[in-house]
């Protein structure tokens, strides 16, 4: 698989990020995450352990939750991609972000692209989840700021909101809270 002059081939892949459809170049030893970081600019979605433990990178692809930094790119050709830049519509915050700020759960921020991503994959498949359901999506987010409390009381409020009909808020809103 090698070509002539010693380097591994370039390989054309077919992505779509957040209903947007990408061609992009990758090497065969390329991970997901650093096409999606580099190569795309979704920057939302974060290395923390780089071993798949840490919930930082969280996607989701094709309807399952995945560390981006444990898929191969070539093994995501073809797949539709959810990062956290494609939870809500350009302008307006999730009521799962806004229920996180309500809450007081920002802290240092670092984990939140993948909570948010995990909460997200939660509630679209189960709307109404119980504690336990809830922790164990968080069970896979490392919070080194310890907020797991107030991310089960932002999750609460985000299935509040929704039920509401509230699915998404102005930035501007959520901002002057």
């Amino acid at each position: 698989m090698s070509s002539s002059n010693g380097e591994y081939p370039d390989i054309p892949i077919k992505l779509n990020v957040n209903g947007r459809d990408y061609v992009v170049t990758v090497k065969p030893y390329e991970r997901l995450i650093d096409v999606l970081r580099y190569k795309l600019g979704f920057t939302g979605v974060k290395e923390g352990c780089g071993r798949g433990e840490c919930g930082s990178c969280l996607v989701i692809m094709d309807g399952k939750l995945v560390p981006s930094c444990l898929v191969l790119a070539v093994r995501a050709n073809g797949s539709r991609i959810t990062t956290i830049e494609g939870i809500a519509p350009e302008g307006k915050l999730h009521a799962i972000q806004k229920a996180l700020l309500d809450v007081h759960a920002v802290q240092c921020g670092y984990c939140l692209p993948g909570v948010i991503v995990a909460v997200k994959y939660l509630l679209d498949r189960n709307p109404e989840p119980s504690d336990e359901e809830i922790m164990e999506v968080l069970d896979g987010c490392l919070c080194r700021c310890g907020t797991y409390p107030r991310f089960l009381k932002a999750v609460k409020l985000a299935i509040k909101y929704v039920r509401e009909g509230k699915t998404y808020f102005d930035v501007k809103e959520a901002v002057e809270v």
